[in-house]
């Protein structure tokens, strides 16, 4: 059984960390198992190094921002196979490159292209444990390149789909999924399974236990996925297809998401290609934009609102200054005292007045909602960043999360 195991950065936070996370290895290993093990940055290196950046320029090039940020995983994966070394085994280190990660040109937020995944698979033969640099691969011209927050994610299911890997594993410090973040809600309910589309939703929205693209491309490949604790044996959550006849839990989890700002146009002509303009601008910069809402027209002009990621925030009223005159918009504000709590689940795309439900329990918490955007399993609304765990509390009390039962 080929076996892809992922170790995020709290659980090969210090020497004993790693040590503990070489018996786990170890252990899968004696059983037989061939094991290719991910591994991220050790603790808050990756932060520590954006710190370092920082002291030396406010203006860094995204070049020379992956070559600082790339090395993190490249001292963790070399401290894993020395650990794993010292219990007997034979094991071997490799970057993102090494392993035959390539990506697309974008720094900073790269996308794999392509595993060649052949000398892997020579020193999985040679029956070696394999350890691979997460958050990071080589772009066409051989610059090193990263992935994106959450990116050693990405990594593992890509690996485990160029293998043929048999499951991925992917260990944090929790136990699992939950219905919230259990730092947040005391009496959050780890889930036993969970569907892709659902756990692609809570992702997206905020939810912390696993990249987005990670989660997509295994929908996609149908990868065998769990989420386990490294600190323990516990049993974690299973990501799978959907195939509950009727879902019993109407929502499944709420999600919060505080990285989030917003960006209002004033007076934007009311014509065809505008919109497209000014989103345009916003892709070829690679900022992601979530949620969009435009007013009702009045004497020919309208007002657009949008949120992106407040780390995109700085590039994105850049590209708006730049667009200004071009586009026709008489001016445009911005907020980052904002955030997106969503409720989530498959079973709400057949049940009636969930949305009155979410509303009223925030209603009845003076919440104000500000933007609202649904899809057939998602309901999220932009509120006040101060009111957002109040928020995700009363949901998750509302739908009555804690106990599993019918909601």
């Amino acid at each position: 059984m080929l076996i892809v195991q992922k170790y995020g950065g709290s659980s090969v936070g210090d020497a004993q960390r790693i040590k503990r996370v070489a018996e786990r290895i170890a252990g899968v290993k004696n059983e037989g198992h061939d094991l290719v093990v991910v591994v991220s940055a050790m603790g808050d290196t990756t932060d520590h190094l954006i710190e370092l950046v920082k002291s030396v320029t406010s203006s860094p090039g995204e070049r020379e921002m992956d070559m600082v940020l790339s090395t993190g995983e490249q001292v963790s994966i070399a401290l894993l196979a020395m650990a794993v070394k010292d219990r007997g085994l034979d094991a071997i280190s490799m970057t993102g490159s090494q392993a035959g990660i390539y990506t697309d040109g974008v720094h900073t937020k790269a996308r794999i292209r392509e595993i060649q995944c052949d000398r892997v698979k020579g020193e999985l033969a040679a029956g070696k444990v394999v350890i691979v640099a997460g958050f990071q691969g080589l772009n066409g011209t051989g610059d090193i390149t990263t992935l994106g927050r959450g990116g050693s994610d990405t990594t593992a299911v890509a690996l485990a789909i160029a293998l043929g890997a048999d499951l991925c594993e992917i260990y944090t410090d929790v136990d699992g999924v939950y219905t919230a973040d259990p730092r947040v809600v005391k009496n959050a309910r780890k889930l036993e399974t969970i569907s892709y589309d659902e756990m692609l939703e809570l992702a997206h929205l905020g939810a912390q236990v696993l990249h987005p693209r990670s989660v997509e491309l295994a929908k996609i490949y149908k990868i065998k996925l769990q989420v386990r604790n490294s600190f323990n044996h516990n049993p974690g959550t299973i990501v799978k297809e959907e195939n509950d006849m009727e879902k019993s839990m109407v929502v499944t989890g709420v999600a919060h998401d505080l990285n989030v700002a917003r960006i209002g146009l004033f007076d934007v002509p009311d014509r065809p290609g505008i919109a497209w303009k000014v989103f345009r601008a916003l892709a070829g910069e690679h900022i992601n934009v979530d949620m969009i809402i435009q007013s009702a027209m009045r004497n020919g002009i309208n007002d657009i609102s949008f949120t992106v990621a407040t780390t995109d925030l700085q590039k994105a009223l850049t590209v708006m200054e730049k667009i200004k005159d071009d586009v026709g918009f008489s001016g445009y504000t911005w907020d980052d005292g904002i955030a997106k709590v969503s409720i989530v689940g498959a079973g709400m795309a057949t049940n009636p007045g969930v949305a009155a439900r979410m509303f009223e329990a925030l209603a009845r918490r003076n919440i104000n909602l500000e933007m609202i955007s649904t899809s057939e399993i998602r309901i999220s609304c932009i509120i006040k960043a101060d009111q957002a765990l109040e928020a995700v509390g009363a949901l998750h009390d509302t739908f009555g999360l804690a106990d599993g039962a019918e909601n």
